[in-house]
């Protein structure tokens, strides 16, 4: 069978794709994805237009898998259209709503808990409703919540009287962090707003002077599996995660934005156990009036250059354009919709 091929802005020719392989989170099949047929295809070309100037892209954390799939996402997207896809680094899914809202970046990650309050005006954004799309909603984050092996912290319930990093300001992590804690009922957390790359550096500070002295005792992360980071720290200090189970369960059941009960797999980070934990998807948004050429080569790639998307990270694997276009409330972007439909999604 022929390998699909991914289409170039009119008049460029075509690029051979590396074919389209996924991991299939939601348990659907590879059929959908591998059967895509993009409009254009049997002339040879597509009468997308290539975008007529660069753009931004706010991603995340260093070392996060926001910033090291929208690194690639983006790499991809300005290799077809031949015009510059920047990448920006933030604190996440709060920040990239407030930079793509306020006209600061023109697409961008974010959770869909954090989506759902932007879009409707509640939670952190009492104050006013903010305006944006969404083009996809593309993988899971997993809530990760890490303690050195020699910790004596057993359940969630033993960071009471602790240092617990819930990740930065304006951030998904601290949103879902803060959550959990409150769900918990843990009042006697000191809490830290350290970056990914600098949490990681403090867990391990501490836990090389056997616990005591500065850094942190344990840190919460909700990002894609694995972050590398985090799996760093298991060749040096070691670490467990600790089961959120019955908060998760409590937490999807009251809450709304999207919240599932999942776990994270031992094999991912050389785990002793499956952690039951906390998940949340992820939708790559943009500003409403950003350009149909920009939204549609955006999502035409992502998919068809998923192979080579998976080459910056595994999570490219969790693509499936049926569950992509479920974003709702969050409307669909014009250009977005169009390539969903014309694929027969």
């Amino acid at each position: 069978m022929d390998r699909p091929r991914l289409l170039t802005p009119a008049g460029n020719g075509l690029i051979q794709s590396a074919g389209m392989s996924r991991r299939s989170v939601l348990g659907l099949g590879a059929a959908a994805a591998a059967a895509l047929v993009v409009p254009g295809c049997s002339r040879g070309r597509s009468d997308e237009p290539a975008p007529a100037g660069p753009a931004t892209f706010a991603t995340g954390n260093v070392g996060g898998v926001y910033n090291t799939f929208g690194s690639g996402l983006a790499k991809l997207v300005s290799e077809v259209t031949g015009m510059e896809l920047l990448t920006i680094v933030t604190n996440g899914s709060v920040d990239n709503l407030q930079r793509v809202a306020g006209m600061k970046a023109d697409m961008g990650f974010t959770t869909s808990d954090t989506a759902l309050s932007a879009h409707e005006g509640t939670g952190m954004f009492e104050s006013g409703s903010l305006k944006f799309t969404a083009l996809a909603r593309t993988y899971d984050n997993y809530v990760h919540v890490v303690v050195p092996t020699a910790s004596n912290v057993v359940q969630l319930k033993h960071l009471n009287g602790l240092t617990v990093n819930v990740g930065p300001m304006n951030s998904g992590t601290k949103v879902v962090a803060d959550l959990i804690l409150g769900t918990a009922k843990l009042r006697n957390v000191r809490t830290t707003n350290y970056s990914l790359e600098d949490a990681v550096a403090q867990l391990k500070r501490k836990a090389d002077n056997q616990g005591k002295g500065p850094g942190i005792d344990a840190l919460i992360w909700s990002g894609g599996l694995p972050t590398k980071p985090i799996g760093e720290l298991q060749k040096s200090v070691g670490f467990r995660m600790v089961d959120i189970g019955m908060v998760a369960e409590e937490i999807s059941l009251k809450k709304f934005g999207g919240y599932i009960v999942s776990s994270i797999p031992p094999s991912v980070y050389g785990l002793a156990t499956s952690v039951p934990t906390l998940a949340v998807p992820n939708y790559l948004i943009a500003r409403p009036n950003l350009s149909d050429s920009w939204a549609w080569w955006t999502v035409n790639t992502m998919f068809r250059r998923q192979n080579d998307l998976m080459a910056a990270h595994e999570e490219a694997g969790s693509l499936d354009p049926r569950s992509a276009i479920a974003t709702m409330p969050i409307p669909l972007h014009p250009a977005a919709e169009r390539w969903f439909r014309a694929n027969h999604i």
